[in-house]
């Protein structure tokens, strides 16, 4: 691929002059940026607490819950590793602007749903948006950053990303439980606050001319497979409890505390994911295995928690359980993150992390379809209970590899 032409507009598309200042407007740029992956990860998660009232309302089971969520993460892995080489080809403008019509053609999709084919739909068009937008408005920020600081524009980054997450499950829960239309109005809404997402983007500067663009899949280099069978693995089992919660949390809630205030099952789900995001937060900056050590052993003992609730039908019990499998969640995938940034090669840094999002994309969406199986067989609680210890036991032994590996390097280091 030939090198883009270094220009004027090429500055500040950067958000930096010739001399590496600030550009006038990169701050704003750069958190209109941080706004729209908010947003766009807003819009997928608001369905989440609304699939016990879709499930009542179409007549489908707690498998079909979790295909719906598999076939979302089915569309974004193949348009997240397009739209990166895209987006460096043909610049981040020609790419982000229509991953927003898309979000908008998923929110309508889910407002307008007659079936359960039409939350398929809804789900592929989500998918499609996310993975087209999510690693370019990641660069964006990098290239805004109004000081040039990588670390602070991927802290931003994280902590957008997880604050959509969070988002996404308590409004459609509040404006479902009480206001009207509660299948329609939090699309609606999501419609409406994509309109500043979409402003903000037409405002980026043009880049220079387009160069051809050729797709790549992802690679490892032999030196960070090691790093990467771990911490890859460990990334899995973090997201794979994300892909729970987001799935059918919502109404294991429902199921234990005997309420149907959909505010609940969302706020349980936005529960998780703060803590998640307050602990990479506080664990910013900390030793990759260090976090991973931590992190393994926390996610295990709120998973065996989060069974334990199931067999007791305590509330109060579950609530704690999200909290430590969040906590954990978060330390264990940002060290994960960590290891495998600082082991991959300047020139291979691209592939390598294209193949770590594609390892917590897959852990998001497969393991949740074998509880969607074990539900429609066995029942909600039990299907949560057993994928709950064996994804614990599952990090136990994750662990115990990390555990040989990082006192094998102290050896070796002395």
């Amino acid at each position: 691929m030939a090198p883009k032409r270094v220009t004027a507009d090429h500055h500040l598309e950067s958000g930096h002059d010739p001399g590496g200042r600030p550009t006038p407007g990169s701050r704003w740029k750069f958190w209109a940026c941080a706004y729209t992956l908010v947003i766009l990860l807003t819009g997928t998660n608001l369905p989440t607490p609304l699939y016990h009232g879709y499930q009542q309302l179409f007549g489908f089971s707690p498998l079909v819950v979790t295909l719906i969520f598999a076939v979302y993460v089915a569309a974004l892995i193949p348009s997240l590793l397009v739209a990166g080489p895209l987006s460096d080809a043909v610049g981040r403008r020609r790419v982000l602007l229509p991953a927003i019509g898309v979000a908008v053609l998923g929110s309508l999709t889910f407002a307008l749903a007659a079936g359960t084919a039409w939350l398929f739909i809804a789900r592929v068009f989500q998918g499609l948006a996310i993975g087209t937008a999510s690693g370019t408005l990641t660069a964006v920020l990098t290239e805004l950053e109004p000081n040039g600081n990588r670390r602070r524009a991927a802290l931003v980054s994280t902590v957008a990303s997880v604050s959509g997450l969070g988002l996404g499950p308590v409004l459609a829960g509040l404006l479902a439980q009480y206001a009207p239309a509660p299948h329609v109005l939090p699309f609606a809404v999501e419609i409406v606050l994509l309109v500043p997402a979409a402003a903000a983007i037409a405002a980026l500067p043009t880049e220079g001319p387009a160069t051809r663009w050729k797709p790549r899949r992802p690679q490892l280099p032999t030196a960070v497979r090691g790093v990467f069978a771990t911490s890859g693995t460990a990334s899995f089992l973090a997201f794979a409890v994300i892909g729970l919660f987001l799935t059918l949390i919502p109404t294991y809630v429902t199921t234990l505390s005997g309420s149907d205030n959909l505010l609940l099952g969302g706020a349980a789900v936005t529960l998780m994911l703060a803590s998640s995001a307050v602990a990479q937060l506080v664990g910013y900056g900390g030793n990759a295995r260090t976090l991973e050590l931590i992190g393994l052993p926390l996610l295990a003992a709120g998973l065996v928690l989060l069974a334990v609730a199931g067999g007791a039908s305590s509330l109060v019990l579950l609530l704690v359980a999200t909290v430590i499998a969040g906590v954990g969640q978060g330390v264990a995938f940002l060290g994960g993150l960590t290891a495998v940034n600082q082991a991959a090669p300047a020139d291979r840094h691209a592939d390598v992390l294209s193949s770590f999002f594609v390892a917590i994309y897959l852990g998001v969406g497969l393991p949740v379809i074998g509880v969607g199986f074990l539900a429609t067989s066995l029942g909600l609680l039990p299907a949560v209970q057993y994928f709950a210890v064996l994804v614990a036991l599952l990090c136990l032994v994750v662990l115990i590899v990390l555990a040989r590996h990082h006192n094998q390097s102290r050896t070796d280091a002395n």
